[in-house]
């Protein structure tokens, strides 16, 4: 990475103002990686034919005298009057300065908060910050920062290249190629094994992005419990066995009785002046089926008003309870379905019914729960996700998500939960749906239309302008 990031900086240091040049200033944690850097944007400069000084040595010009013991090196670009200038530990003092900032295995530096806040103060004058590091603990305030932003509280973009990504786009090839030795699926397998061998139990951070000591449970209880509502339900609604083979309009008259009797006097008292929005987790059979709906208010507040659990309920009324619960909720917006194995089906005719533009099928994977699990949790924190069931099996399938392999989600074991009839195994139902429930409400846009006619007024020719009368 660091490699790739020397070509890009003798590239913006040796372009003209007029085509985006800047300087650029390179901090490393220690002297070998900024000798080893700076040489390598002077191989760069001759590749690219780029005009530049010989490396200087020096020392950083900053306000502090701790500054002034910083060893430095150059290149200059006398073309484009920019220089590189890398330096082995961290300036106190970066503000004023105008460029871009590479910071270098950032998660070893000591002090990251405070680098980060001078080198971010550079952004007021239109430079870039780019954070470049292997993981270093789950604390870390590198990890930290990497879950900010994913989380919507600081703004960014994180690009996470594992070890095995940069194998699959021709790592060992390149190896290859400088050994000198013939490229085989056999030899990169063995190369790999090797590499992973050498790492031992720092495999996982150093080489798959996987920051240490990232176990346990991801919400706590006090903030679990404190984003509840004892005035918030939770509607349950259990199909005995054989129920599936009673005839249709048995069926459906059943399911009609129950959504009349529990969930529309529910339906009926929300708020109108509200966008809605639904997150649905899908199971047949074993789990739980769970709706999760929101309320966004003004302030964009999100609120859940009640959940709904469904447990051995066909398929066909699982499509009747969802087509019921949206077609009245107020102003709804949209809803991210389940989408995986038999939630498949209704995930695709509630897209049929209420259009790709407000119903998202999602796929759930580990790449879906590391981008959209934090920002649900920051809305947790933010207290901009409120009045959760107080329900002691919500609380367990909430407390269920787990970091799995650096990742927030639900391990494959179920637990036992439930009340009388609904008595079964549960696998963090509510969870998930909250987080697609929330996923929906940043990510679908389209909202309800509303559309109404007016006589047409009188419309009057004037030379080539229409002129119409109000």
């Amino acid at each position: 990475m660091t490699w790739g990031e020397a070509a890009d900086n003798v590239l913006s240091a040796a372009a003209a103002r007029n085509a985006g040049g800047q300087n650029v200033y390179y901090i490393a944690y220690n002297q070998d990686m900024t000798i080893e850097y700076i040489q390598a944007c002077a191989m760069w400069a001759k590749v690219f034919n780029r005009a530049a000084s010989a490396v200087e040595e020096g020392f950083w010009d900053g306000e502090s005298e701790e500054d002034k013991n910083i060893k430095t090196y150059t290149i200059r670009f006398p073309e484009s009057g920019f220089r590189i200038v890398a330096l082995s530990s961290r300036p106190a003092n970066l503000r004023g300065r105008q460029g871009i900032i590479v910071i270098d295995e950032a998660a070893f530096h000591d002090q990251l908060d405070e680098l980060l806040k001078a080198a971010l103060a550079m952004l007021i004058w239109g430079g870039k910050v780019r954070v470049i590091s292997t993981h270093n603990g789950v604390d870390n305030p590198f990890n930290v920062l990497v879950t900010d932003i994913r989380s919507g509280r600081r703004a960014g973009s994180v690009h996470r290249v594992t070890f095995q990504d940069a194998v699959v786009d021709g790592l060992y090839q390149r190896v290859c190629l400088r050994q000198g030795i013939d490229w085989t699926a056999e030899g990169e397998a063995a190369w790999m094994a090797g590499v992973y061998s050498f790492y031992g139990d720092g495999a996982s951070e150093e080489l798959d992005c996987i920051p240490a000591n990232s176990g346990g449970t991801w919400l706590s209880r006090a903030l679990i419990e404190s984003r509840m509502s004892a005035d918030v339900p939770v509607l349950h609604w259990a199909c005995k066995a054989g129920f599936e083979v009673l005839p249709d309009h048995v069926r459906a008259a059943d399911c009609n009785d129950w959504l009349t009797a529990q969930l529309a006097p529910l339906l009926s008292a929300l708020p109108q002046d509200v966008l809605s929005f639904d997150g649905e987790d899908f199971a047949r059979s074993g789990d739980l089926s769970v709706h999760v709906p929101l309320l966004q208010h003004q302030n964009l507040v999100r609120r859940v008003p009640f959940t709904l659990e469904l447990r051995n309920v066909p398929f066909r009324q699982q499509e009747q309870v969802a087509f019921y619960l949206l077609d009245r909720l107020p102003r709804f917006s949209g809803a991210a379905f389940d989408a995986r194995g038999n939630g498949q089906y209704l995930a695709e005719v509630a897209m049929q019914r209420y259009g790709t533009s407000r119903i998202r099928q999602v796929m759930l994977s580990e790449g879906w729960y590391r981008d959209h699990m934090p920002p649900a949790k920051a809305a947790l924190e933010d207290g901009t996700l409120l009045d959760l069931p107080k329900d002691a099996d919500v609380l367990a399938d909430l407390r269920a998500v787990q970091m799995v392999g650096g990742v927030p989600r639900i391990p494959e074991s179920r637990s036992t939960g439930g009340k009388g009839d609904d008595a079964g195994k549960r696998h963090g139902d509510t969870a998930v749906a909250l987080a697609l429930a929330y996923y929906a409400s940043r990510e679908v846009v389209s909202g309800p239309v509303r559309a109404r006619t007016r006589k047409r007024r009188p419309v009057s020719r004037v030379g080539d302008i229409n002129v119409v009368g109000f």
